[in-house]
């Protein structure tokens, strides 16, 4: 059967919306991907394609990604400015321009690439006080910000992927720029980090995961990359250190340091109601959790019944409204949060994300991938729940429970589809009304919904 996919027309919140006449169908997944391509692009400089700080009028260097081309003053109802180089965004973007493999001719190839190094090695250079730095202006300045020890992780992975496709003098800048980070990483990585979300400082999961992540990966590399001592030890313990955040239901985000003398470490107390956090899904997809990790099933049932389900306190209406046309739902970060890009006038629970939805989306294709390759089906009883959900109980067969899978994804990105604006997505959707909200054309969300089809 195929399902075809409206396109909301844009529209102020509280008036009626109207759909036009463009559908999406099943094989139109790839087709619309090319679109957020280019999309996703625009937020990619280039030495011919600048953009200037809106405030400071400063030129961006080649390969900068801004988070989104949005800031005080131009997008309605938002104060906050995201025309800066995140060191976690610009990294999970070019793992998308890596993985389209185009030629180096081609707009967003590899000279985007080319130019990302060195865009990394110029942020490196100045970055302070660490160089987890997470934040940077268009001309690569540290902007003030938190110190966030996934970047240099995300970042290492994302130029080993670029590697073998630059040229002989990019590749010794990504030696260095490897090396640095490496450096940094085994001394930080059993430290207290600002956390994915940059609310909180603590041990958080995400981190931990990507981190894990980019020491298997240098350890397992062929490139010619050193492998630095101390990696093989950093590997087991992170490994240990990830297995400690499983509480008996669910993965938790946060945990605090533990006490002098203590091996627990118990959970961040500001960080009470952060879970279940997307960001264990986020742990999957760019770090080094395994999707049939069925403890992470159990806590990616969780976060869909907690925005799905009426009767759940973080429930978004407009999921309800979906369900009637078979779209979602639409998931957000976690429950409680209060960001809508508005910081003088927080909604608390009431803004859905674009990259979260895709994120979940993302997983299911990834598991249904893995069960129809190794004929098996994670189902124990930490992972019920995540089958039972989407009707796929215990005995249902691997084509079915794949199928299941991937028309749960599915629906998930119609909805991200339905409710963009002609496929512009911006951070967030209203969790009432569906339209768009926070800042617009976020790089992430186009990144996310990429990768979300590349695993479909």
């Amino acid at each position: 059967m195929t399902s075809t996919t409206c396109i909301r027309a844009t529209a102020q919140p509280g008036t009626p919306s109207e759909k036009p006449s463009i559908r999406i169908a099943d094989p139109g997944f790839p087709v619309v991907a090319q679109h957020m391509y280019m999309l996703m692009l625009r937020n990619i400089t280039t030495d011919g394609y600048v953009v200037n700080d809106p405030y400071t009028g400063q030129a961006s260097q080649p390969g900068c990604v801004i988070a989104a081309p949005s800031y005080r003053g131009h997008t309605p109802n938002t104060d906050q400015d995201y025309v800066f180089n995140w060191m976690r965004d610009a990294a999970i973007t070019m793992f998308e321009i890596a993985a389209a493999d185009l030629s180096d001719q081609a707009i967003g190839g590899v000279q985007t690439l080319t130019d990302y190094v060195n865009f990394a090695a110029l942020c490196q250079s100045k970055a302070q006080p660490t160089l987890g730095h997470a934040c940077f202006t268009v001309g690569g300045d540290p902007r003030p910000w938190t110190e966030q020890s996934d970047g240099p992780a995300l970042q290492t992975l994302a130029i080993l992927q670029a590697y073998t496709k630059v040229d002989a003098p990019t590749q010794a800048t990504a030696r260095a720029v490897i090396q640095t980070n490496l450096d940094y990483l085994l001394a930080q990585y059993q430290n207290p980090t600002f956390n994915l979300w940059e609310e909180h400082q603590g041990l958080s999961f995400f981190a931990r995961s990507v981190q894990l992540r980019c020491f298997q990966a240098i350890s397992a590399n062929t490139l010619g990359i050193a492998k630095p001592a101390g990696l093989a030890a950093a590997i087991t313990w992170l490994q240990d250190a990830l297995g400690r955040h499983w509480n008996g239901s669910y993965y938790i985000s946060m945990l605090a340091p533990p006490a002098p003398g203590s091996a627990l470490s118990p959970l961040l107390p500001e960080s009470v109601g952060y879970d279940a956090n997307i960001d264990i899904v986020c742990a999957c997809l760019y770090g080094a959790i395994p999707c049939i990790d069925t403890q992470l099933l159990a806590t990616a049932a969780l976060l869909r019944s907690q925005w799905a389900d009426p009767n759940s306190a973080a429930y978004y209406p407009i999921n309800g409204d979906d369900a009637g046309s078979g779209l979602g739902p639409m998931l957000g970060r976690y429950p409680g949060d209060v960001y809508d890009g508005d910081m003088a006038n927080q909604q608390r629970g009431d803004h859905p994300w674009a990259l979260c939805t895709c994120n979940l989306a993302e997983l299911y294709y990834r598991v249904a991938n893995s069960i129809v390759s190794s004929n098996t089906i994670p189902f124990d009883d930490k992972s019920a729940a995540f089958f039972t959900a989407l009707a796929a109980p215990k005995g249902t067969s691997v084509e079915e429970t794949a199928q299941v899978l991937r028309d749960a994804g599915d629906k998930m990105l119609r909805a991200v589809l339905f409710h963009s604006d002609h496929l512009e997505l911006s951070e967030q959707f209203d969790g009432a009304d569906g339209f768009e909200k926070s800042v617009s054309n976020l790089t992430w969300s186009y990144a996310a919904f990429l990768s979300a089809v590349r695993n479909r």
